[in-house]
């Protein structure tokens, strides 16, 4: 071999390094971090071990305050924390940035807005924000006026998109996701509605698909990869059911058909089905389990689990392996077989949930209205593990990265360092 080929040969070898060197890195910030409402995916599970499932109030490494209410959920990327909130009965819309290391508020943006109708459990900031490691992207909506917004991670606006008037007489509360180069955001309202995709670096609408109008849903956009098959963007709403959309186009893929209720709670992906629920009153009404490979209307031959009994309303079902978790409005858990929909056990933990749980290495943990954390076995055999207080009311969901559990309450955010957490992250 001449000097020429060795060297060719070693740089090969040294790209291949720095190569897997770097696409490592990616992997870890992607498991690091929590860039959206119910982490990376929108499924709500953690593999992150060492979080406590028992706690005093003491025990919280910090406890931040937040101007004014609201009830979204913190996004995570490395050392940065960004929520939203809302102060002024509404008129002014805030994304905050604190250090998730230490809780330091790092910056406060405010927007103003109109008050509009809203129902007494929502508020006027209940969409989470979405980051993809640059910007951070927020959507605020008034009756004239819905927005989404993206700022760098100095707080500087890189632009705002008017996307139109929200129509509702509950408000706004679905929660953007970044795809590629795209924002994706749900604007399913009482009036004129779409699915709108704007480019991540300038807000132009790249794509917007239109839809039937029946009345808001407060369902985030969901992302899923089946086997074999193009990612699929997966929307809800009562006038279309659950649908599949080219998250490139937005062309429709597939429908389930129109469902009876309102729809609150994001869809879910486990076992290969994608799940959803309708309700109405405080409680659920229907659940179907679709199969995601079908094309144009599926309510006939791609449905394969159906349910009407026992359901969640407004918390979010959490796929662990072959089970579905339904962690019901009154405090009734339900654990099915997640490709029969069969009761798999039933429980009651009581109290009032508004949140979502998340999984995080095995357990499920879902904050109670009144602010406590309850911390469930997510296994086929039900085992309550903890009540924890937070110390303030509590309609949100939880986050968990770089080793820590963060809980927002309607006033403020506390956090919970788990076994391994560093005292300080990269930025």
């Amino acid at each position: 071999m001449n000097r020429l080929s060795r060297i060719t040969r070693l740089a090969g070898v040294q790209a291949l390094v720095v190569s897997a060197f770097f696409f490592t890195a990616i992997s870890d910030a992607k498991a690091d971090n929590w860039p959206r409402y119910r982490g990376a995916d929108g499924l709500g599970v953690s593999t992150q071990a060492g979080i406590p499932t028992e706690w005093s109030e003491g025990d919280y490494a910090w406890v931040t305050p937040l101007p004014g209410e609201g009830h979204s959920s913190p996004v995570v990327w490395n050392k940065h924390l960004f929520v939203t909130t809302a102060t002024d009965g509404g008129l002014v819309r805030h994304l905050c940035c604190l250090d998730s290391i230490t809780g330091e508020m790092k910056w406060t943006r405010a927007a103003g807005y109109n008050t509009n109708r809203k129902h007494t459990k929502n508020s006027f900031a209940s969409g989470s924000p979405a980051t993809d490691g640059e910007h951070v992207y927020v959507a605020f909506s008034d009756q004239e006026r819905f927005a989404l917004a993206a700022y760098d991670f100095e707080g500087k606006l890189a632009w705002r998109t008017w996307l139109g008037p929200f129509v509702s007489q509950h408000g706004q509360g679905a929660s953007p996701l970044v795809f590629e180069d795209l924002v994706i955001v749900a604007n399913d309202q009482d009036g004129p509605s779409a699915i709108v995709a704007c480019d991540r670096r300038t807000g132009r609408v790249v794509w917007s698909s239109l839809r039937t109008a029946r009345e808001a849903s407060y369902a985030s956009p969901l992302l899923i990869e089946s086997k074999g098959q193009k990612p699929q963007l997966i929307c809800l709403a009562g006038a279309s059911g659950l649908t599949s959309l080219d998250p490139w186009t937005g062309e429709v893929n597939w429908s389930s058909g129109e469902l009876p209720q309102r729809t609150v709670a994001t869809p879910t992906f486990a076992n290969g089905l994608v799940f959803a629920t309708c309700g109405q009153g405080g409680k659920g009404t229907r659940l179907i389990g679709v199969d995601p490979s079908g094309h144009g209307d599926v309510s006939e031959t791609h449905v394969k689990v159906r349910r009407e009994k026992e359901l969640p309303y407004v918390p979010a079902m959490t796929g662990v392996g072959e089970l579905l978790f339904l962690w019901n409005d009154n405090g009734v858990i339900n654990c099915l077989d997640s490709k029969t929909g069969q009761t798999v056990w039933q429980e009651r933990v009581g109290g009032n949930f508004s949140g979502s749980p998340v999984c995080i290495d095995g357990k499920l943990y879902c904050i109670e209205e009144s602010g406590k954390v309850v911390v469930v076995e997510a296994g086929p055999t039900y085992k309550l593990l903890a009540q924890n207080p937070i110390g303030d009311p509590s309609y949100s969901t939880p986050a968990v990265a770089n080793d820590r559990l963060y809980l927002r309450s309607f006033h403020r955010i506390a956090c919970l360092n788990g076994k391994q957490a560093k005292p300080s992250a990269s930025k």
